[in-house]
């Protein structure tokens, strides 16, 4: 265990001693609450993520209690580690909102409208982030970026114009599989995911890639279509697998299977990956024993009609 003493921290009011050497993200995230930055390409679980998509961005009012001196320009919170006695204003500050409003509108620029067709709908990060910070109507008239369409595999489904470049799945790749078949091609606007030759990304874990998308770039082919994700019946399930840890996330409608998932935790990151064999070649309920009904966040659109399994009574709901 480290010695070195915790420092001081306070965002938006609330103070809190964090281990020297977390970030304003992670220390935000102790506290919890509407005070959390937004974050579109930082994922914890994969070194050197972050820094992309300047969701994050906070406002440093007081760098530390040493050099009390705010920070001139705003900080992308999950790049920035926290000083003793800094002074973080997040949520709380209008600069920091103007801030993020621009950002989600850069972001929705050349993203198209496909939430009615695309499959991550209802558990797309840039869906939220556009509810939260977007504009009612888009104030762009130029013409959209466009792709064409690039064929990756029979497992997953590659849809560059939704990218926003977050560079998740390139970090996956490189450390969570064998080798990486992928990444990031060009420069500027015209820079893309892609395979150069046109390889299939069939490595053993490589549908992880599908779980770290924030948005509906890369989908599971396998569940294309079959269902939105509000329609399905969640559960924890695990099985005994000689490659990854088994315990997945199943999405049901009646008694099919429709699509295997990693779990996540409350930030939407995979607690452990599961390899390629769950993820896609397991689809009878034989292959699997289940853990219980997953528990999904109250606010989230996926837990649409599904309740506690102890209702009050009549009486009680009365009594209040």
């Amino acid at each position: 265990m480290s010695d070195t003493p915790n420092i001081k921290v306070t965002i938006d009011g609330q103070t809190i001693e964090v281990p020297n050497g977390t970030t304003i993200l992670e220390a935000a995230r102790m506290i919890g609450g509407e005070l959390v930055p937004p974050a579109m390409c930082y994922y914890k679980p994969l070194a050197e993520s972050g820094g992309k998509c300047r969701t994050c961005l906070v406002k440093v009012a007081a760098g530390s209690e040493k050099d009390p001196r705010p920070m001139p320009n705003l900080m992308p919170s999950c790049k920035t580690m926290v000083m003793d006695g800094m002074v973080v204003e997040s949520s709380a500050s209008a600069q920091v909102t103007e801030a993020r409003n621009g950002v989600t509108e850069m972001l929705l620029i050349n993203h198209p409208l496909d939430c009615p067709v695309c499959d991550q709908a209802g558990e797309c990060k840039l869906q939220d982030l556009a509810f939260e910070n977007g504009l009612q109507k888009t104030r762009y008239e130029e013409e959209r970026r466009e792709f064409e369409p690039t064929d990756i595999g029979p497992y997953i489904k590659l849809h560059m114009n939704r990218c926003i470049m977050c560079y998740r799945c390139v970090f996956t790749a490189n450390q969570v599989t064998e080798s990486r078949e992928h990444g990031v091609l060009y420069r500027g606007d015209k820079a893309e995911i892609g395979t150069f030759i046109e390889n299939s990304l069939e490595n053993d874990f490589i549908g992880n890639v599908i779980d770290v998308c924030p948005v509906g770039a890369l989908t599971d082919k396998t569940f294309r279509f079959k269902s939105r994700v509000w329609f399905t019946e969640q559960y924890d399930a695990h099985r005994d697998c000689d490659k990854c840890c088994g315990k997945v996330v199943l999405h049901k409608t009646g008694d099919e299977i429709v699509r295997v998932s990693a779990r996540k935790n409350e930030w939407d990151e995979v607690e452990e990956w599961i390899c390629n064999t769950c993820r896609f070649d397991k689809k009878s309920n034989s292959d699997w024993k289940i853990d219980g009904v997953r528990n999904n966040k109250r606010k989230s659109v996926q837990s649409l009609n599904i309740y506690p399994l102890s209702m009050p009574s009549k009486n009680e709901v009365l009594d209040k």
